[in-house]
């Protein structure tokens, strides 16, 4: 096999984007599209979104922070709304296509930049092992949170962190994410790196890669 493993993205890869929730949030509250994503990509390593990712700050703190930032943009948007909508729905197609995979002998890890509260794809593990997303999680072999490795998306380092846990190199990996942004140092490392932009596309790009039908 040219490939020996494929690593996935959590939220908006295996569910549903975070940014669909939170674009329905903007619309209930009569805010601009996309203010939530403008609001993360200012300071994109030091604003409140980075540093709850890397267990910086706590709940409390980045409540209060996001809304700080969402005011110096004119908005007022508690961090706490923000949270509270970023669960995601999971893709049972998604789902399916990690069993075919694995059953074809390749390896499964996950990289995902969540945060340390709550529970949903954007957020922190659940240790119940009859939870829905739990039950997912243990399809992979490795799985590496941000929020716990004190390091988060598109820092090199996370997916160096993950070559060294299945003991590959890049070139033997396939990545997958929802963000250009964190599919471009994965590239540049050297792994077959596939932005996600829906279900369709996602299945399709990775049964070329594989040579498995996954639709």
């Amino acid at each position: 096999m040219a490939f020996r493993a494929v690593i996935f993205d959590f939220g908006g890869v295996i569910t549903s984007s975070p940014f669909e929730a939170f674009n329905r949030l903007e619309t209930e509250r009569g805010l601009p599209a996309n203010l939530v994503r403008k609001i993360n990509a200012t300071n994109p390593d030091s604003n409140a979104w980075a540093l709850f990712e890397r267990s910086e700050i706590d709940a409390a703190r980045f409540d209060a922070l996001f809304a700080a930032e969402a005011r110096a943009l004119g908005h007022d948007l508690e961090g706490s709304a923000v949270l509270a909508v970023l669960a995601g729905a999971v893709r049972p197609a998604m789902v399916a296509a990690l069993d075919r995979i694995k059953a074809a002998g390749y390896r499964l890890a996950c990289i995902t930049n969540n945060v340390p509260a709550g529970h949903g794809a954007g957020m922190a593990r659940s240790a119940d092992g009859n939870d829905e997303l739990e039950r997912i999680f243990a399809r992979f072999e490795h799985v590496i949170e941000s929020s716990k490795a004190g390091v988060r998306k598109p820092d090199p380092r996370i997916y160096r962190m993950m070559c060294e846990k299945l003991g590959l190199e890049p070139a033997d990996c396939i990545y997958l994410d929802d963000l250009g942004i964190n599919c471009k140092p994965a590239a540049a490392l050297g792994m077959h790196a596939i932005k996600v932009t829906g279900e369709t596309q996602a299945l399709a790009d990775l049964s070329a890669a594989l040579g498995l039908d996954l639709g």
